[in-house]
């Protein structure tokens, strides 16, 4: 299911695993956030209230996810290696609207440093390569989903960095040997937590500002707006429910890992904000995990609350800790009530069990 997933505790039979598959491919969310681990329909949970925060509206899905509000047509440009000699008046951008690479490549390349001035004379190396040109409001997801190639592959060839937000204009390199044609694309597209924590948001003008995060779930942000995050981490970490640790960090058998920790809680519990920060998904589109909520809280921390029935927040809302962003479940392929809970410190997990309080 992708290299940064948790792992899978219970395997689906051969057909649900097919519709499972299909559904991604497409970019169809599943409605009520998959299914209860028996297969039925999730019930409505009881309404809940966690540390005097106010309750914010239920069920809130977005329509389409942001890759699939802006499609990307490839329009990938091959460039050869060349040497370029600057010209009076060339900017680095200049040249690299001149030559068809990137900008940010082309300054990797002959070892330019902020604020990237070019003196007129100087032989730059244009570094070969298939480039794609960013249009507004595209996303990295479906930047990567449009040229069957992983999106952890764009972000490592282009060294993209936090908060991974692409500008309308910028062209970044695509990994060559996807697969071609539309079907091929479509089977080779799926996502992990990594992807949408890196590639989810839409790409902005070239002079306009991440929007601010919404104090409540209502009004809704626009889905082609990027948000702004946290600049720092405040406060720390705290548990987000209480329960017994089903499964802790790391190896978990058969060769697979476990990004998070799994915590039994009984179904309907209040899932609590780990710390302050900003929503940066909700959905489904992870099908191992059900109902998912992340969250980002700035100086590059990210947490992951999986296998939710019920999510209370909508992406671009600002949370505190301590207020309840979902409620419990044992949806995707949860075999029991559970939360899974992930810390991720730019794209790496870490083990919460460092970072929360010791109990």
């Amino acid at each position: 299911m992708g290299k940064a997933m948790a792992v899978i505790e219970r395997r689906r039979p051969a057909a649900w695993t097919c519709i499972i598959w299909l559904m991604l491919g497409c970019g169809c969310v599943p409605a009520a956030y998959g299914a209860r681990g028996d297969g039925q329909p999730l019930p409505p949970p009881p309404p809940a209230q966690a540390d005097g925060a106010e309750q914010s509206p239920t069920n809130i899905l977005p329509a389409r996810q942001l890759w699939e509000v802006r499609p990307v047509t490839p329009n990938a440009q091959d460039v050869a290696a060349e040497l370029y000699t600057v010209q009076p008046g060339d900017t680095l951008l200049g040249i690299a609207r001149k030559t068809g690479a990137g900008s940010e490549a082309i300054a990797r390349a002959n070892g330019i440093a902020a604020p990237f001035l070019v003196k007129t004379g100087r032989r730059l190396a244009i570094p070969a390569g298939r480039y794609h040109l960013v249009q507004s409001g595209e996303t990295g997801i479906a930047i990567a989903r449009a040229y069957g190639v992983e999106w952890s592959r764009v972000v490592a060839d282009n060294q993209l960095t936090e908060p991974y937000i692409l500008r309308a204009g910028q062209r970044i390199l695509i990994p060559r040997a996807g697969p071609q044609s539309l079907a091929e694309r479509a089977a080779a597209f799926h996502l992990d937590i990594d992807d949408i924590v890196t590639g989810s948001q839409p790409a902005l003008a070239e002079r306009a500002r991440p929007a601010k995060p919404s104090a409540s779930a209502s009004p809704r942000l626009p889905p082609t707006a990027a948000i702004a995050e946290p600049e720092a981490l405040r406060g720390g970490f705290r548990w987000p429910v209480n329960g017994p640790l089903l499964q802790r960090f790391g190896p978990a058998g058969s060769g697979q890992r476990n990004d998070g920790i799994k915590i039994g809680v009984a179904r309907g519990t209040p899932v609590l904000a780990a710390s302050d920060g900003v929503v940066a998904y909700t959905g489904a589109e992870v099908a191992g995990l059900g109902g998912l909520v992340i969250l980002k809280h700035g100086s590059g921390w990210t947490s992951v609350y999986g296998h939710n029935e019920q999510i209370l927040v909508q992406r671009g809302q600002a949370v505190k800790q301590g207020q309840a962003v979902a409620l419990s479940g044992d949806t995707g392929f949860a075999e029991r009530p559970e939360l899974h809970f992930e810390l991720r410190k730019g794209r790496t997990p870490v083990d919460p069990l460092v970072e929360l309080p010791k109990r």
